[in-house]
């Protein structure tokens, strides 16, 4: 490829990060707004998180499957024809005011992200010097940090209202009226869900019809791992403590809308745009807590990390106001560097299980479907502000998996999430 094929290609292939960060991160705008067009429990709103990472641990192998087959080209091709489709879906079911249909289309996305992510991180490492790899890689992954800073400010927008009905509002009107309002509620996703499959559909046909390099799959030889990959304790510890770190990181997120004007009485507008500072303030915390990893071992950083996280949580739950809105952009700041440093920390020292070893840590992404639901299930017994509770939990266990490797003094950090 020529160099300036190599930077359409880069450009490309780094846009996807963008989408599928700003896809991702919508569903923190998505869960107030659809709990009041659909006048859903905590816990049903819940499912939206589930609808989207449930398809990160049920997709993960097909999609590799698929590009094994077809190539990372039409991989990446196919994924995007279906985040559209999903997008696409949403008109529908706001039309129709069907939780279940917002649901399915959540997952149709979920599964086009789902093989992007598949794709894009390989790729971008083969397009260009192997030698500057890792640094296009964080590149990349940089423009996922900025999506997930501008996905709630533009949701803020263009999706939520501003209008929440209070309880003598909600009485006094006809159903006929409360009908029209839930309409007008839901019908708020359909334009910018339209713009947004339209853009993919766009990079969809770019993609196709750029010249990329396919990734050829190395030739292993045939070589057992010794023992069973079940054998491996601190790799089983790892994920364990992955999938209750991306539990808490989605709880964390996903209901910080609704826990500011529960304990704040901030306008869900407002909070949007608190919860994008929030976002702006993980992705900073990611570059400090990298360049503290210079001077402070990864395990003992992410130990003091997950304290700060626990402390935090606990004022969260225990204070009233901003200042308990603060805790919580806190905890953000202080969630940056988990993900990649429990990656790292679960799979040092696998040598040849390392590739299965990864798959599995990747796996237990499926935390961010599980717990979220637990947290409302909390909430609808209790309040939002107790709820906040089990991500402080998940983090107890981050901990314990960060003692339990202190002695490691370096590991390299790569995927990100």
């Amino acid at each position: 490829m020529t160099d300036r094929k190599t930077r359409l290609a880069v450009i490309l292939i780094t846009s996807l990060f963008f989408l599928w960060g700003f896809a991702l991160n919508l569903n923190p705008i998505l869960i107030p707004h659809l709990k009041k067009a659909c006048q859903l429990s905590d816990f049903q709103s819940a499912l939206i998180d589930s609808a989207s990472y449930i398809a990160y641990f049920l997709i993960a192998l097909p999609a590799g499957l698929f590009m094994k087959k077809y190539g990372y080209k039409a991989g990446i091709a196919f994924g995007l024809l279906l985040f559209a489709a999903g997008s696409f879906l949403f008109y529908p079911a706001a039309e129709m005011r069907h939780f279940g249909f917002f649901l399915f289309a959540l997952f149709v996305i979920a599964s086009g992200l789902t093989m992007l992510e598949t794709a894009a991180n390989p790729y971008i490492t083969v397009l260009g010097d192997a030698d500057s790899a890792t640094q296009r890689l964080n590149f990349a992954q940089s423009f996922n940090g900025l999506a997930a800073f501008l996905a709630p400010l533009m949701g803020g927008k263009f999706i939520l209202s501003g209008k929440t009905l209070s309880e003598a509002e909600h009485a006094a009107m006809s159903p006929d009226q409360l009908n029209a309002y839930l309409n007008e509620e839901a019908s708020s996703v359909q334009i910018p869900f339209i713009l947004i499959g339209l853009v993919v559909l766009l990079v969809a046909v770019m993609i196709w019809r750029t010249s990329l390099p396919e990734i050829k799959e190395e030739e292993e030889v045939e070589q057992k791992p010794s023992g069973s990959i079940w054998g491996e304790k601190n790799l089983i510890l790892g994920t364990t403590a992955q999938f209750f770190y991306v539990g808490a990181q989605v709880c964390i997120s996903s209901f910080f809308i609704r826990f500011a004007d529960h304990v704040a009485g901030i306008d869900e507008k407002t909070a949007a745009y608190l919860l994008s500072g929030a976002l702006l303030a993980f992705m900073i915390g990611r570059f400090i807590g990298t360049y503290l990893m210079r001077f402070v071992a990864p395990p003992r950083l992410l130990a003091i990390y997950s304290v700060a996280n626990i402390v935090l949580l606990i004022i969260a739950v225990l204070t009233d106001g901003m200042f308990s809105v603060y805790a919580l952009v806190g905890v953000e700041f202080f969630m940056s560097i988990m993900f990649p440093t429990i990656f790292a920390l679960s799979i040092r020292g696998l040598g040849e299980k390392t590739k299965i070893g990864s798959s599995l840590v990747i796996m237990s992404i499926v935390g961010g479907a599980f717990f979220p639901v637990i947290m409302g299930q909390v909430s609808d017994i209790s309040s939002i502000q107790t709820a906040y509770i089990v991500p402080a939990v998940c983090f107890l266990v981050v901990l314990y998996f960060a003692i339990r490797n202190s002695s490691v003094k370096q590991v390299t950090l790569g995927t990100s999430h």
